[in-house]
C-alpha cells in the first residue's frame, strides 16, 4: 500500500467506501499496560479500592468504548460487533495490569480500531479510578497484536 486510504485523490479526508466489499469474518487483538505504585497495585489486586472493583468497571468501560468507536473516531464505520472479550493479567513483579481485547465481527471492514479503542478506554478507566492515590501511573505499550480477515488477510505483530 502506497497511499493513505482515508484521503481521496485531491487530498481530502473521506470515509472509505466499503460497500462493494464482501462481508467476511474479522478479528483483531490489541493490548496495553498500566504501571502503578506497588501500593496502588495492591488495592487493584485485592479489590479493596474504595470505588469498587476497578477491573470489573474497566472491563465494562472497554466494552462500551468498542461499541462507540465510530462515534469517537471520525472516519470509522459503525460496526456490529459479534464478540468482544476483555481480559486482564496482573503483573506482580512490575506492579502493572495488562489488558488484552479481542474484537470480532462479520463485516466489510476490520475491527482493529474497536480493539484499540477498548484497550485505551479500559486503561484510562483504571487510571481514573486510581488517580486519587497515584497520579504517576503510566499507560504504555498500546498496540495491535494481530488481525484476521478481509482482503489483506492475517497480520501478526513481531515480538
Amino acid at each position: 500500500m502506497t497511499r493513505l486510504t482515508h484521503f481521496d485523490d485531491a487530498g481530502q479526508a473521506h470515509m472509505v467506501d466499503v460497500g462493494a466489499k464482501e462481508a467476511t469474518a474479522r478479528r483483531a487483538v490489541a493490548e496495553g499496560f498500566i504501571h502503578m505504585l506497588p501500593a496502588t497495585y495492591a488495592l487493584v489486586r485485592s479489590g479493596g479500592h474504595k470505588k469498587g472493583d476497578v477491573l470489573g468497571i474497566a472491563r465494562v468501560a472497554a466494552i462500551m468504548a468498542a461499541k462507540k468507536t465510530w462515534d469517537l473516531i471520525p472516519l470509522c464505520h459503525p460496526i456490529a460487533l459479534t464478540r468482544l472479550a476483555v481480559d486482564f493479567t496482573l503483573q506482580d513483579s512490575e506492579s502493572a495490569v495488562r489488558i488484552e481485547v479481542t474484537a470480532e465481527c462479520q463485516g466489510q471492514t476490520g475491527v482493529e480500531m474497536e480493539a484499540l479503542t477498548a484497550v485505551n478506554i479500559g486503561l484510562l478507566t483504571i487510571y481514573d479510578m486510581c488517580k486519587a492515590v497515584d497520579r504517576g501511573m503510566e499507560i504504555t505499550g498500546v498496540r495491535l497484536l494481530e488481525k484476521d480477515g478481509g482482503k489483506s488477510g492475517s497480520w501478526r505483530a513481531e515480538g
